[in-house]
């Protein structure tokens, strides 16, 4: 551990440089700290051979290392009061009862990223809880018609579906109701199976043209499956950090930023807020990324902003937290 005077130099390092981007001078240091010059040059020096501290060069002032920030974020960093007007546009999405949970996380996550400057992202899936309660078919024109699926947490789906031309109305109709009646109640990710092993031989038994319409019908159906569902807000926001001035890195991030496999493998499984710095995360080592689980009536996934190592760490985890706390809320 550091000493007390050691954590309070490092702190006054990380939030200068996080404000200035510039490296920290012993100078500038020593009226906050009330001690001489020598005495914060020496401690820098036993902050940097801690591995907390570096320098960009040999004459220059100190920055935070990864493992300064990591120091700061575990023993030093407390998070940071909302103001009232960030928590009253946050307050006001969660308030909305027009929204359903997905779209009030998506437009909350929507705004921390305007509040910071970062990227959000939101990785959210439907459960296993989720539940068919409802199923409808609308005939669209004479041989297409689209079929929309709502899960008892008001989770909606739909897809396109193609009928033979020749396949009577009513044979439609009778193929809608035994599937509606067997697959009500069922969860989303069992749909696939119980098309398969229920609904398959009631259709045999009683439908005519069971083969076009089952095939049809299961197309659609066994697609209502649960998928990541994958939102990002700012994603440009990073490239205006003076860290991404050089094309080659903007290039770079943007990259990583469209592949999506990269994207999903921000998932968090832990409940609490957790913090990735730099080659702790596995998209880029100039970045961090602060994210935690949620889960709420069926809905699950993960928050997550990403930022500039150099990153307001108290303001993005007060404000990971504070949307945290409102999805669990009844």
């Amino acid at each position: 551990m550091l000493t007390n005077r050691q954590e309070e130099l490092l702190k006054l390092i990380v939030e200068n440089y996080i404000k200035t981007v510039k490296p920290v001078s012993s100078k500038a240091l020593c009226k906050k700290l009330k001690c001489s010059s020598a005495t914060v040059r020496n401690e820098m020096a036993a902050l940097e051979s801690r591995g907390l501290l570096e320098k960009t060069h040999i004459s220059s002032g100190r920055v935070p290392s990864d493992l300064g920030y990591r120091y700061y974020v575990d023993n030093i960093m407390v998070p940071k009061d909302l103001s009232g007007e960030d928590m009253l546009k946050l307050q006001q999405i969660f308030s909305n009862n027009a929204l359903v949970l997905s779209d009030a996380i998506s437009k909350s996550m929507e705004i921390v990223s305007e509040l910071t400057n970062y990227t959000a992202v939101v990785l959210g899936s439907s459960s296993s809880d989720n539940k068919i309660a409802k199923v409808e078919v609308v005939p669209i024109a004479n041989n297409k018609m689209i079929a929309i699926v709502i899960t008892d947490k008001g989770h909606v789906e739909n897809r396109n579906v193609v009928i033979d031309e020749s396949v009577s109305k009513a044979e439609i109709k009778k193929t809608i109701d035994i599937i509606s009646k067997l697959i009500i109640g069922v969860p989303l990710n069992e749909v696939s199976s119980v098309l398969e092993f229920d609904v398959k031989p009631v259709i045999d038994k009683y439908v005519k043209q069971h083969e076009a319409l089952y095939n049809a019908f299961y197309n659609a159906f066994s697609d209502f499956t649960p998928k990541d569902d994958i939102k990002m807000s700012g994603a440009r926001n990073l490239l205006m950090e003076p860290e991404f001035n050089d094309a080659d890195k903007i290039r770079k991030l943007l990259g990583k930023f469209e592949d999506r496999e990269i994207i999903r493998n921000i998932k968090e499984d832990n409940d609490e807020i957790k913090v990735y710095i730099g080659s702790e995360n596995n998209i880029d080592d100039d970045i961090s990324i602060i994210k935690t689980y949620y889960y709420k009536d069926g809905e699950e996934g993960t928050i997550a902003l990403i930022g500039p190592k150099r990153m307001q760490y108290d303001k993005a985890e007060a404000l990971l937290n504070y949307i945290k706390e409102n999805i669990g809320k009844e």
